[in-house]
């Protein structure tokens, strides 16, 4: 199964840490199906301990995993767009906050900075949106991105919609199928899906 033999991805994960026991599945699926992984955090995610793990044994894992030292640093993630390092982007979990800097052009984290590198390029940008209020005042940056070029949305709907009406969760199984159909610069549907 080499569905992605020779493709570049980074991968950058944001600080929704609930989600990392299915981000970091994603990543091991898309280096099975033979893609090669830069790896990217943000400062949150890369310096933050929760009660979802710590952050250093998420980064030993990650890096274990790629074999590749995660860009922590804007200027670390700086070079990945006028050195042409990587094919696309994934942004996974991406968070409420990224949302909102990357839909107004704001780039001050490792992993928004790789977004502005790849879209330089004019390379497909993967969102995989994880965010409380996706359907509160995150709807408009929602909105702006899905209208802009080359961002695709990994599908995504309502996690819980009784206690979090106003909560948005991308399905993390999906990231390779929107990987694939991003590569070809075709946004994968449905794109709002039941959970």
């Amino acid at each position: 199964m080499n569905r992605l033999k020779g493709i570049k991805i980074g991968f950058a994960l944001c600080g929704s840490y609930c989600t990392y026991d299915k981000v970091i599945p994603a990543i091991q699926t898309l280096i099975d199906e033979g893609a090669e992984i830069f790896p990217i955090m943000s400062n949150n995610a890369s310096s933050t301990d929760t009660r979802f793990g710590k952050a250093e044994e998420h980064k030993e894992k990650i890096e274990k995993m790629t074999g590749k030292k995660i860009i922590t640093s804007i200027v670390e993630a700086e070079p990945l767009g006028p050195n042409n390092l990587i094919d696309i982007l994934v942004i996974a979990p991406c968070t409420g906050n990224t949302l909102a800097k990357l839909a107004n052009a704001i780039t001050d984290t490792p992993v928004l900075m790789a977004a502005k590198a790849l879209l330089r390029n004019e390379k497909p940008v993967v969102l995989a949106v994880a965010t409380n209020d996706g359907l509160g005042l995150n709807m408009k940056n929602i909105g702006i991105l899905m209208n802009s070029k080359n961002i695709f949305f990994v599908p995504m709907g309502q996690d819980n919609s009784e206690k979090k009406p106003n909560s948005i969760m991308s399905d993390m199984n999906l990231i390779l199928n929107t990987v694939e159909q991003a590569l070809q610069k075709k946004q994968v549907q449905p794109v709002i899906i039941k959970l």
